[in-house]
């Protein structure tokens, strides 16, 4: 009877671990909660928007119905960050080629120089031909309000230090979005561990929708 009872102990010890596991290798829904008119939680989620890419194609939240998707912000003449962040998002790009459900998403935050030939030039320099990866131009009050308020992230003009920086600033953050607009995570687009962690959650968010 001792031994049964051990056993049913060591099964249920067990069972709950895997549970926790579980449970903590789900990710969170980041960004503030808005409460809805009957006092419900509304998760935060990327808004719509409308910008135009390396293609001349207006491209907007319907391009990323159904898929899972990588944002950043960058611009082509960044002299500091953005050649580094974007190595590391061509791994992202290759590891997911055959996925359609996984696409990328580039935002210019310098519309005056990176017009949609600029941008075409730089996305075939980097070995993208496709519509996979989006690289896209648009206002750019839009594309610092997005930013800054749905991705949480920086994006703005830099007079201060425009030598230094290129005349802008921004975060290097590489921003995991769901199939619910929802952000999942953020990460460190000049670190190859953080990018290493964003291919995991990815694939931990592909296996969510198989469920």
């Amino acid at each position: 009877m001792k031994q049964l009872n051990k056993l049913i102990l060591l099964l249920f010890s067990t069972s709950l671990f895997w549970s926790c596991n579980v449970e903590e290798a789900q990710l969170p829904v980041l960004g503030p909660v808005k409460v809805g008119e009957n006092g419900e939680n509304i998760p935060h989620q990327i808004p719509d928007f409308s910008f135009v890419n390396q293609y001349g194609d207006t491209i907007s939240q319907a391009d990323f119905e159904n898929s899972i998707y990588v944002a950043d912000f960058f611009f082509t003449s960044c002299p500091t960050i953005c050649p580094v962040m974007k190595s590391q998002m061509i791994r992202v790009y290759e590891h997911f080629q055959d996925q359609p459900e996984v696409k990328i998403l580039s935002h210019s935050i310098d519309p005056y120089h990176d017009s949609v030939s600029v941008l075409r030039d730089y996305a075939e320099a980097l070995g993208v031909n496709d519509r996979k990866w989006q690289f896209v131009t648009g206002d750019q009050d839009a594309i610092y309000e997005i930013g800054e308020k749905s991705y949480m992230v920086t994006a703005a003009e830099d007079t201060v230090a425009a030598e230094e920086t290129g005349g802008f600033i921004h975060s290097g953050a590489f921003i995991l979005v769901d199939k619910k607009k929802q952000v999942r995570g953020l990460y460190d687009g000049t670190i190859e561990k953080d990018v290493n962690q964003l291919i995991r959650d990815i694939e931990l968010l592909l296996k969510e929708d198989e469920e």
